[in-house]
Protein backbone atom coordinates (compact mmCIF):
# COMPACT_ATOMS: atom_id res chain seq x y z
CA UNK A 1 0.00 0.00 0.00
CA UNK A 2 1.15 3.19 -0.86
CA UNK A 3 1.73 5.84 2.12
CA UNK A 4 1.37 9.63 1.51
CA UNK A 5 2.18 12.66 4.13
CA UNK A 6 -0.42 14.87 3.68
CA UNK A 7 -0.98 17.99 5.89
CA UNK A 8 -4.88 18.31 6.78
CA UNK A 9 -7.87 19.58 5.30
CA UNK A 10 -9.16 22.72 5.57
CA UNK A 11 -11.99 21.98 7.88
CA UNK A 12 -15.40 21.61 6.11
CA UNK A 13 -18.36 23.06 7.86
CA UNK A 14 -20.47 20.94 9.88
CA UNK A 15 -24.00 19.77 8.71
CA UNK A 16 -26.54 21.85 10.61
CA UNK A 17 -28.33 19.25 13.23
CA UNK A 18 -26.41 16.54 11.71
CA UNK A 19 -23.39 16.80 14.63
CA UNK A 20 -21.28 14.86 11.92
CA UNK A 21 -17.39 15.47 11.19
CA UNK A 22 -16.73 15.74 7.77
CA UNK A 23 -16.05 12.45 5.69
CA UNK A 24 -12.22 11.39 5.41
CA UNK A 25 -11.59 9.35 2.22
CA UNK A 26 -8.16 7.49 1.75
CA UNK A 27 -6.82 5.31 -1.35
CA UNK A 28 -6.16 2.03 -0.77
CA UNK A 29 -4.17 -0.77 -3.33
CA UNK A 30 -6.60 -3.63 -2.07
CA UNK A 31 -9.60 -4.66 -3.29
CA UNK A 32 -13.12 -3.28 -1.51
CA UNK A 33 -16.05 -5.22 -1.15
CA UNK A 34 -18.60 -5.04 1.50
CA UNK A 35 -17.79 -6.89 4.95
CA UNK A 36 -13.97 -6.94 4.20
CA UNK A 37 -11.61 -6.02 6.77
CA UNK A 38 -8.32 -4.01 6.05
CA UNK A 39 -5.04 -3.35 7.75
CA UNK A 40 -4.07 0.57 6.49
CA UNK A 41 -0.31 1.16 6.51
CA UNK A 42 1.22 2.79 9.03
CA UNK A 43 1.00 6.20 7.21
CA UNK A 44 -2.53 6.08 7.36
CA UNK A 45 -2.88 5.11 10.47
CA UNK A 46 -1.39 8.38 11.88
CA UNK A 47 -3.04 10.26 10.05
CA UNK A 48 -6.78 9.12 11.22
CA UNK A 49 -5.07 8.59 14.93
CA UNK A 50 -2.98 11.85 15.28
CA UNK A 51 -3.87 14.41 12.86
CA UNK A 52 -7.60 13.89 12.14
CA UNK A 53 -8.45 12.38 15.75
CA UNK A 54 -10.43 9.15 14.73
CA UNK A 55 -11.24 6.90 17.16
CA UNK A 56 -13.19 3.12 16.89
CA UNK A 57 -16.18 3.42 16.13
CA UNK A 58 -15.89 6.62 13.27
CA UNK A 59 -16.43 6.26 9.52
CA UNK A 60 -14.34 6.84 6.78
CA UNK A 61 -14.31 6.44 2.92
CA UNK A 62 -12.25 4.16 0.50
CA UNK A 63 -11.43 3.80 -3.05
CA UNK A 64 -8.81 1.58 -4.93
CA UNK A 65 -9.69 2.99 -8.26
CA UNK A 66 -11.29 0.10 -9.63
CA UNK A 67 -14.39 -1.19 -7.30
CA UNK A 68 -15.64 2.76 -6.65
CA UNK A 69 -15.77 3.96 -3.28
CA UNK A 70 -16.73 2.25 0.18
CA UNK A 71 -17.74 3.46 3.74
CA UNK A 72 -15.74 1.94 6.49
CA UNK A 73 -16.05 1.62 10.50
CA UNK A 74 -12.70 1.59 11.62
CA UNK A 75 -12.54 -1.21 14.21
CA UNK A 76 -9.53 -0.41 15.70
CA UNK A 77 -6.32 2.26 15.49
CA UNK A 78 -2.92 2.26 17.24
CA UNK A 79 0.07 4.78 16.65
CA UNK A 80 1.36 1.84 13.87
CA UNK A 81 -1.95 0.23 12.66
CA UNK A 82 -5.92 0.93 12.16
CA UNK A 83 -7.93 -2.01 11.12
CA UNK A 84 -11.64 -1.55 9.30
CA UNK A 85 -14.56 -3.07 8.22
CA UNK A 86 -16.11 -1.76 4.98
CA UNK A 87 -19.52 -1.77 5.13
CA UNK A 88 -22.07 0.03 1.83
CA UNK A 89 -20.51 1.23 -1.48
CA UNK A 90 -21.48 4.67 -1.69
CA UNK A 91 -19.86 5.63 -5.43
CA UNK A 92 -19.64 3.37 -8.38
CA UNK A 93 -16.49 3.36 -10.40
CA UNK A 94 -17.28 5.75 -13.26
CA UNK A 95 -14.49 6.09 -16.25
CA UNK A 96 -12.55 9.32 -16.76
CA UNK A 97 -11.75 10.91 -20.07
CA UNK A 98 -9.02 9.62 -21.95
CA UNK A 99 -6.57 13.12 -21.74
CA UNK A 100 -3.20 12.60 -20.48
CA UNK A 101 -0.80 15.30 -19.25
CA UNK A 102 2.65 16.50 -20.87
CA UNK A 103 4.38 19.30 -19.36
CA UNK A 104 7.97 20.32 -18.33
CA UNK A 105 8.99 19.60 -14.72
CA UNK A 106 9.04 22.77 -12.85
CA UNK A 107 10.54 23.89 -9.71
CA UNK A 108 9.18 21.10 -6.77
CA UNK A 109 6.31 23.71 -5.16
CA UNK A 110 4.80 24.42 -8.83
CA UNK A 111 5.06 21.01 -9.88
CA UNK A 112 3.35 19.87 -6.83
CA UNK A 113 0.65 22.21 -7.89
CA UNK A 114 0.23 21.13 -11.78
CA UNK A 115 0.42 17.35 -10.19
CA UNK A 116 -3.00 18.40 -7.96
CA UNK A 117 -4.54 20.92 -10.37
CA UNK A 118 -4.25 17.90 -12.86
CA UNK A 119 -6.08 15.30 -10.97
CA UNK A 120 -8.41 17.66 -9.98
CA UNK A 121 -9.15 18.48 -13.77
CA UNK A 122 -9.81 14.74 -14.45
CA UNK A 123 -6.47 13.91 -16.11
CA UNK A 124 -5.76 9.96 -16.42
CA UNK A 125 -1.81 10.02 -16.67
CA UNK A 126 0.61 12.73 -15.87
CA UNK A 127 4.33 12.44 -17.73
CA UNK A 128 6.93 15.02 -17.33
CA UNK A 129 9.10 15.60 -19.92
CA UNK A 130 12.95 16.87 -20.01
CA UNK A 131 13.06 20.29 -22.60
CA UNK A 132 16.18 21.83 -23.58
CA UNK A 133 15.12 24.92 -21.70
CA UNK A 134 12.97 23.47 -18.53
CA UNK A 135 13.63 24.58 -15.37
CA UNK A 136 14.91 20.85 -13.87
CA UNK A 137 15.20 17.49 -14.69
CA UNK A 138 15.25 15.68 -11.21
CA UNK A 139 11.63 14.42 -10.88
CA UNK A 140 10.89 11.97 -7.86
CA UNK A 141 8.29 9.88 -9.43
CA UNK A 142 7.43 8.43 -5.86
CA UNK A 143 6.65 12.10 -4.38
CA UNK A 144 4.55 13.29 -7.54
CA UNK A 145 2.68 9.84 -6.67
CA UNK A 146 2.16 10.90 -2.99
CA UNK A 147 1.21 14.05 -4.35
CA UNK A 148 -1.80 12.70 -6.69
CA UNK A 149 -2.71 10.45 -4.04
CA UNK A 150 -3.58 13.28 -1.92
CA UNK A 151 -5.48 15.44 -4.21
CA UNK A 152 -7.54 12.68 -5.63
CA UNK A 153 -8.67 11.83 -1.64
CA UNK A 154 -9.86 14.90 -1.44
CA UNK A 155 -11.27 15.98 -4.31
CA UNK A 156 -13.86 13.10 -4.23
CA UNK A 157 -11.87 11.48 -7.37
CA UNK A 158 -12.31 7.54 -7.48
CA UNK A 159 -9.11 6.94 -8.91
CA UNK A 160 -5.29 8.02 -8.84
CA UNK A 161 -3.79 9.64 -12.24
CA UNK A 162 -0.91 7.35 -13.53
CA UNK A 163 2.49 8.97 -13.44
CA UNK A 164 4.65 7.90 -16.59
CA UNK A 165 8.37 8.01 -15.74
CA UNK A 166 9.63 11.52 -16.84
CA UNK A 167 11.89 11.25 -20.44
CA UNK A 168 12.85 13.61 -23.32
CA UNK A 169 10.20 15.31 -25.42
CA UNK A 170 12.07 13.90 -28.36
CA UNK A 171 11.56 10.12 -26.89
CA UNK A 172 8.15 11.06 -25.85
CA UNK A 173 7.65 12.11 -29.50
CA UNK A 174 8.94 9.16 -31.27
CA UNK A 175 6.92 6.65 -29.27
CA UNK A 176 3.81 8.48 -29.66
CA UNK A 177 0.44 6.68 -30.29
CA UNK A 178 -0.81 7.51 -33.45
CA UNK A 179 -4.73 7.67 -32.44
CA UNK A 180 -3.83 10.07 -29.89
CA UNK A 181 -4.02 13.77 -30.67
CA UNK A 182 -1.73 15.92 -28.64
CA UNK A 183 -2.60 19.54 -28.03
CA UNK A 184 0.48 21.55 -27.81
CA UNK A 185 0.02 25.20 -26.38
CA UNK A 186 2.02 27.64 -27.85
CA UNK A 187 1.62 31.46 -27.68
CA UNK A 188 2.69 31.89 -31.35
CA UNK A 189 -0.20 29.37 -32.63
CA UNK A 190 -2.64 30.68 -34.75
CA UNK A 191 -6.00 28.70 -33.43
CA UNK A 192 -7.36 29.09 -30.09
CA UNK A 193 -7.87 25.77 -27.83
CA UNK A 194 -11.87 26.73 -28.60
CA UNK A 195 -11.37 26.58 -32.52
CA UNK A 196 -9.50 23.41 -32.17
CA UNK A 197 -11.66 21.53 -29.90
CA UNK A 198 -14.56 23.17 -31.14
CA UNK A 199 -17.58 20.58 -31.98
CA UNK A 200 -16.57 18.50 -29.09
CA UNK A 201 -13.75 16.06 -30.57
CA UNK A 202 -13.78 13.06 -28.70
CA UNK A 203 -11.20 10.18 -28.78
CA UNK A 204 -7.99 9.93 -26.93
CA UNK A 205 -5.86 13.12 -26.27
CA UNK A 206 -2.82 14.81 -24.28
CA UNK A 207 -2.14 18.29 -23.70
CA UNK A 208 1.69 19.30 -23.87
CA UNK A 209 2.41 22.66 -21.79
CA UNK A 210 6.26 23.52 -22.51
CA UNK A 211 9.34 25.02 -20.18
CA UNK A 212 8.57 28.90 -19.33
CA UNK A 213 11.81 29.26 -21.44
CA UNK A 214 9.99 27.85 -24.57
CA UNK A 215 10.88 25.47 -27.20
CA UNK A 216 14.25 24.64 -28.46
CA UNK A 217 14.56 25.14 -32.40
CA UNK A 218 15.05 21.41 -32.33
CA UNK A 219 11.97 20.43 -30.24
CA UNK A 220 9.80 23.09 -32.43
CA UNK A 221 10.43 21.56 -35.34
CA UNK A 222 9.72 18.03 -34.08
CA UNK A 223 5.84 19.34 -32.77
CA UNK A 224 5.71 21.47 -36.40
CA UNK A 225 6.23 17.83 -38.18
CA UNK A 226 4.72 15.38 -36.00
CA UNK A 227 1.30 13.99 -37.05
CA UNK A 228 -0.76 14.42 -33.91
CA UNK A 229 -0.06 17.81 -32.92
CA UNK A 230 -2.85 20.14 -32.99
CA UNK A 231 -1.30 24.21 -31.86
CA UNK A 232 -3.24 26.50 -30.01
CA UNK A 233 -2.98 29.38 -28.21
CA UNK A 234 -4.41 29.87 -25.33
CA UNK A 235 -5.75 33.67 -25.03
CA UNK A 236 -3.82 36.69 -26.03
CA UNK A 237 -1.52 36.74 -22.00
CA UNK A 238 1.42 35.01 -21.58
CA UNK A 239 0.89 32.33 -18.61
CA UNK A 240 3.04 30.50 -16.39
CA UNK A 241 3.62 27.41 -17.03
CA UNK A 242 0.79 26.13 -13.39
CA UNK A 243 -1.71 28.64 -14.93
CA UNK A 244 -1.24 27.68 -18.25
CA UNK A 245 -1.79 23.53 -16.91
CA UNK A 246 -5.09 24.61 -15.50
CA UNK A 247 -6.40 26.48 -18.03
CA UNK A 248 -5.45 24.04 -21.11
CA UNK A 249 -7.05 21.49 -19.09
CA UNK A 250 -10.52 23.48 -18.01
CA UNK A 251 -10.89 24.14 -21.90
CA UNK A 252 -10.47 20.76 -23.00
CA UNK A 253 -13.01 18.75 -20.34
CA UNK A 254 -15.65 21.88 -21.42
CA UNK A 255 -15.24 21.27 -24.98
CA UNK A 256 -14.39 17.69 -25.53
CA UNK A 257 -14.26 16.32 -22.01
CA UNK A 258 -16.71 15.19 -19.09
CA UNK A 259 -17.97 18.83 -18.32
CA UNK A 260 -19.57 18.59 -21.30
Amino acid sequence: MTVTSREPPPAAPEREGAGERSAIRLFVEEPLAADASLALAHGQAHYLRNVMRRAPGDRIRLFNGRDGEWEGIIESIAPRRAAVRLGTQTAAQRPVPDVRLLFAPLKATRTRFVVEKATELGVGAIHPVLTRHGQTTRVNVERLRAHAIEAAEQCGRLDVPSIVPPCPLADALAAWPPERRLLVCDPAAESTAAEALGGGAGGPWAILIGPEGGFAPSERRLLADHPAAVHVRLGPCILRAETAVAAALACWQALAGDWR
